[in-house]
Parts: C-alpha cells; sequence; structure tokens
C-alpha cells in the first residue's frame, strides 16, 4: 500500500501561521529547507544554518527592498522614500545606525535600569492585591511603550497612544497580504504624530533622544556633514517606538505562558533569579516574537538546503531557524538552563535589533518582578488569544490568577 503526503504549504497569512505553525516549520525544515511558495511567489529558509548565511549577507540578501512580502515586491526607488533605516543597505545603512547606536551602548542601557524597575513597578503594583489580571492588557503590553516613549521624549498622556497605532498598523485578517485602509491610517497617524513632535523637539529641544536627533550631524558619503531632515528624524523614531513597544510586549506574555506550561523551569526562577537573563534568551529562541524577516535576493546563493535565484522576495523564518535540531540539542525542550550560542531572536549581522541590550533588560527586570510577587501566574489556557499581526507572534492577552 502506498501513501502520499501532501506538499508542505507555508502561508505567513493563514490561520496556521497565525495560532501556532510549529509543524510547519517542522515540514519545512526537513522537507523544503529552500521552499517556493506558488501562491506568493517568494523563497523562504527554516534551517538555521541557512537563515543565519543569509542574515550575515546583505549583499546577496538586500534589506532595500523592505521588509514585509507586500513592499518586497514594491520599486526600490518607493521603498527609499520611506526613509527608514531598516530598509536600507551598507554603506548608508551604517551611516544612519551609527547614530542611534550610541544610545544603546551597554553604558547607556545600564544606566536605564532604575527608570525601567520604576517604570515596571508602576504598572505592577496596582496588581498587588489582585487575584485576576490580565498579564499582557495590564502588564506587558503598557510598559515597554511607556519606557521607550520616556526615551524618546514623547510628552507624559500621549505615550500609550503609540501602541494602539502600531496594533491597529499590524492587525492582519487571514488571507490580508497588503495593509487594509485601517492599517494605512494608523500608519499615517503614527507618523504624523512623530513628524509634528520632531518639529517641535527641533524648536524646543529637551534631554531626550529625538531632540538630539534634530541636533545630530551626518556624512553621507559626499565629505559634507549635513543635518537629518525631519522626515529622516520621524522615519527613526516611528520604527524605534514600535520596535520598542511591540517586541518585549510579546516576549513576556511569551514568557508567562511558557512558564506555566513548564513549571519545573519557572521553579528554578523562583529558587535561583541569576538564571533569568539565560531565560530570556530561551524564550526569545523558543518562541521569538518576530517570526520572519524579509529580504530580497539580487544574487543566486548557494546554501545548506538549496539554491535561492536572484530577483525574489525571501523570508528568513526565525521561528523555524530556532527549533532547528540540526543547530540545538532536543530543540523542542523549553530548557532556561541551555547553554548560550549564537542568536537571532533580535535580528542578526547588518540588521540586529539596535535595541537588544535593553530589550533583554526590560524582560529579565520584568520576569525578577513577577516572581518577587508571586509564586505563580496559574494560566487561564480557554481565556489565551493569539495576536494576528504581520511577522508577529504571541498572545493579546493572558488572563492569570496570581497565587502567592
Amino acid at each position: 500500500m502506498t501513501t502520499t503526503t501532501t506538499p508542505v504549504e507555508f502561508d505567513p497569512f493563514s490561520e496556521d501561521f497565525f495560532n501556532d505553525p510549529t509543524e510547519t516549520y517542522r515540514r519545512l525544515r526537513d522537507e523544503a529547507p529552500v521552499y517556493f511558495s506558488e501562491r506568493y511567489g517568494f523563497y523562504a529558509l527554516s534551517r538555521f544554518a541557512d537563515v543565519l548565511a543569509a542574515h550575515r549577507d546583505w549583499e546577496g540578501f538586500s534589506s532595500a527592498h523592505g521588509i514585509e512580502l507586500f513592499t518586497l515586491s514594491m520599486d526600490p526607488e518607493e521603498i527609499a522614500s520611506f526613509r527608514s533605516i531598516i530598509m536600507m543597505d551598507p554603506p548608508e545603512h551604517d551611516v544612519f545606525r551609527a547614530l542611534v547606536s550610541r544610545v544603546f551602548t551597554p553604558r547607556a542601557v545600564s544606566a536605564l535600569e532604575p527608570m525601567i524597575r520604576e517604570v515596571i513597578c508602576g504598572f505592577l503594583d496596582p496588581l498587588d492585591d489582585a487575584a485576576e489580571f490580565d498579564a499582557v492588557a495590564d502588564f506587558s503590553a503598557p510598559f515597554p511603550v511607556e519606557v521607550i516613549a520616556r526615551m524618546l521624549g514623547v510628552p507624559d498622556g500621549e505615550r500609550q497612544q503609540i501602541r494602539h497605532w502600531l496594533d491597529r498598523s499590524l492587525r492582519r485578517e487571514p488571507g490580508q497580504i497588503a495593509p487594509s485602509p485601517e492599517n494605512e491610517a494608523a500608519v499615517l497617524e503614527s507618523a504624523g504624530y512623530f513628524y509634528e513632535l520632531v518639529v517641535e523637539k527641533r524648536k524646543n529641544p529637551g534631554d531626550d533622544m529625538l531632540s538630539r536627533l534634530t541636533q545630530v550631524a551626518v556624512d553621507r558619503g559626499d565629505g559634507k556633514e549635513t543635518g537629518l531632515d525631519d522626515a529622516e528624524i520621524t522615519g527613526f523614531v516611528t520604527l524605534l517606538g514600535g520596535a520598542g513597544a511591540e517586541t518585549v510586549t510579546k516576549l513576556v506574555g511569551n514568557a508567562a505562558v511558557l512558564f506555566w506550561q513548564h513549571p519545573e523551569q519557572w521553579q528554578k526562577i523562583l529558587d535561583d533569579p541569576e538564571k533569568i537573563p539565560r531565560a530570556v534568551d530561551e524564550i526569545l529562541r523558543y518562541l521569538p516574537p518576530s517570526q520572519y524577516q524579509g529580504r530580497y535576493s539580487v544574487q543566486e546563493r548557494q546554501l545548506e538546503g538549496g539554491t535561492v535565484p536572484a530577483g525574489f522576495p525571501v523570508l528568513l523564518i526565525t521561528g523555524a531557524a530556532t527549533r532547528d535540531p540540526r543547530a540545538f540539542e532536543a530543540a523542542d525542550e523549553f530548557d532556561i538552563e541551555r547553554p548560550p550560542g549564537i542568536t537571532i531572536g533580535f535580528g542578526h549581522g547588518a540588521h540586529s535589533c539596535l535595541g537588544a541590550a535593553l530589550a533583554r533588560m526590560e524582560s529579565r527586570i520584568a520576569i525578577e518582578e513577577l516572581a518577587s510577587r508571586w509564586q505563580r501566574l496559574e494560566v487561564d489556557e480557554a481565556g489565551l488569544a493569539r495576536v494576528q499581526m504581520a511577522n508577529v507572534a504571541g498572545y493579546s492577552n493572558v488572563p492569570v490568577r496570581a497565587v502567592r
């Protein structure tokens, strides 16, 4: 008797992707490590070695065509008009990255710890006497945007609006490739707000990141240093505000669920909080908030899993690569004592996340404070709700019962 297996299909706009693509990822790695989507016309890499190689090869896998599937087929000149560092290749990318990287040096990030702990405790303290709360809606959603918005210089009372715009801009329905009018409206509202804030900061600078960006000069390759214009700064702060709000929100929400599902790992945290930094990296490996990164193949490349021809969108599937048994022992086990290795959950290579150290610190402090308050957080799994977003995995709601 002959059995036939349906060919694996990867659809980043499907219920399978939004809910839990773990099995699809396994099949991609085993059966189609260099996968081509007939439906959407993209290639996808799922093995760790291939994803890592592509991250390190910006000359073969370009970011200058955008990062989402709908932008990867757009005219590069239109992409350049977005003025976003995440949509640039070196050397232009390196010039702009150097400006912002000064804010995220280890020393600069360490100096932020008191402020970050103050913000986190400000959201947790009101929950101290609560028998039940939502670990995302009441905690991990509001605090990260408060942190990055303070750094940027967003006035108090206006900070939470940033994440609401972001949620609306990233929301996708099954089968929806391009942004909807509602998605686009949220992007425009957010960009308009930041543009007006840039103009105000240029007139009345303060002690914040946005004000400093209005005062810096950059050599654009002609030997002359010129300042950033308002549109360039708007692109910077929109990206920083979005990344700073979204990644930690999902990482901490994912942590609450993973520790509930693996109580022996949570007990290790309670017994020894010094294990929390490594736990953050394991959460990032096991369930990375950013599931894939878009690139464009400008040159043909031969990889471990096959050949990617020139001239196609390519998705680097982080969520599949970080569970690759070829690269990780017992890859499907959640183990906070896993030996450290190469991490790609915050990107890698030229486009590694500028704020990775900040995100790790925020996540560490959040888990520290949760562990110091409660013996366990019992997740109401019937009330779990996953997000349906472009390129993001995690929960919008994680209802818990708090046990001291």
